[in-house]
């Protein structure tokens, strides 16, 4: 018999499942054979066992530790998590800051920054959860404004000033879009933070590092002055074939998020192999530029079969879950692995297929697809 506390989760989950929105983990791998155009492994390194013997011909890094075994505020382990930083602090110019994962990085740090009295947060609409979790975490007075809308984004900056409440307005976005793959208006946000000294700009770099910019640093190193960016997130796990993230900003942010981003305090640092492999990688993906160009072409060849702008994530939009499924499992029965991306992730009647390209791809295959979705 159902004991009556489960009542609510068996009912509801049956009614997500009656929209089409039940999600599950897949038992297995998925079948070789596949092009996979699902993953974040945007320059295609994950199957890369060359990049895996190079790292491990190294002794040295053989004899990395597997486990941290404690939170890097109580861990004696240091050494690969600071030599990554200063790595990252040189390419950036400014002091980076290890977290877990991009999720461990926005919800510590949003909620951290914003926990300082007279904070207000404008987001925009489309930033991902784990922003959202940290702007709830903070407990900050926060709005939303249009997606890509810089207009509207300085009206609601003049409205806070003319109120004359928030000290500081916490002005987040992403560079790259995860779900449609458009691009925020950078430039346009740096000159509003020149005119409104209270302004701080936040930028979520995590499907762009590796990509883009120069040596694949980000769309915000290619700006005047990058530093006009007070916080860059950046991510690890994605283009850089690795697990983590970071965060590059002032050193007195950097202080503050050691000493009030809960996800940095209380979680166990990642590996230090994992933290050594990081490093392996950032610096391989660096003179990738090659691979970059590759991954820009097959963007330009697929995009006007969806009538969207060149990139290497653009979505295929069915309007509802029902058909973003069926329309996953066609492409899947001719090869292609791309998956449905449905409510609560995307807002309801854009539900779609992701698709993700990477480098590994050839131009036959993306042209195949581009032949089947036509």
């Amino acid at each position: 018999m159902l004991n009556g506390a489960l009542e609510y989760y068996t009912r509801t989950l049956g009614e997500i499942e009656e929209a089409g929105n039940l999600r599950s983990v897949p038992a297995a791998d998925s079948p070789e054979g596949l092009t996979d155009l699902s993953s974040n492994d945007y320059l295609g390194l994950a199957s890369r066992i060359d990049l895996r013997e190079r790292f491990l011909a190294d002794a040295a890094r053989r004899a990395v530790p597997m486990s941290a075994s404690a939170a890097r505020l109580l861990s004696g382990t240091q050494s690969e998590f600071t030599a990554l930083e200063e790595l990252l602090s040189t390419l950036y110019r400014r002091p980076a800051l290890l977290f877990n994962s991009g999720y461990h990085a926005n919800a510590g740090l949003v909620s951290a920054l914003a926990s300082a009295p007279g904070t207000v947060i404008l987001a925009d609409r489309l930033v991902h959860a784990s922003i959202i979790d940290g702007i709830t975490l903070s407990r900050a007075p926060f709005r939303r404004f249009r997606h890509n809308d810089a207009a509207h984004l300085a009206s609601m900056i003049e409205r806070e000033e003319a109120e004359g409440k928030a000290e500081r307005i916490l002005v987040i976005v992403e560079s790259v879009y995860s779900m449609d793959g458009d691009r925020a208006q950078l430039a346009e946000l740096v000159e509003l933070r020149r005119r409104h000294p209270r302004v701080m700009l936040y930028v979520d770099e995590a499907h762009a590092f590796g990509v883009l910019g120069p040596q694949g640093l980000g769309l915000t190193m290619g700006l005047a002055d990058p530093a006009e960016v007070d916080v860059i997130v950046g991510t690890l796990g994605k283009a850089a074939c690795s697990a983590g993230a970071f965060a590059i900003m002032h050193p007195d942010l950097r202080a503050w998020a050691v000493n009030r981003a809960r996800s940095f305090i209380f979680s166990t640092a990642l590996p230090p192999l994992q933290a050594a492999w990081s490093r392996f990688m950032v610096e391989t993906i660096l003179g990738m530029d090659a691979e970059r160009a590759h991954l820009a072409r097959l963007g330009e060849l697929l995009a006007p079969a969806l009538g969207a702008e060149p990139g290497h994530i653009m979505a295929l939009v069915t309007g509802d879950p029902v058909s973003a499924v069926a329309r996953s499992r066609e492409l899947l029965a001719e090869g292609f692995k791309v998956l449905p991306i449905r409510v609560p992730t995307v807002p309801p009647g854009t539900d779609r297929l992701r698709i993700s390209l990477n480098a590994s791809l050839s131009e036959d295959e993306v042209r195949r697809f581009k032949s089947l979705i036509r």
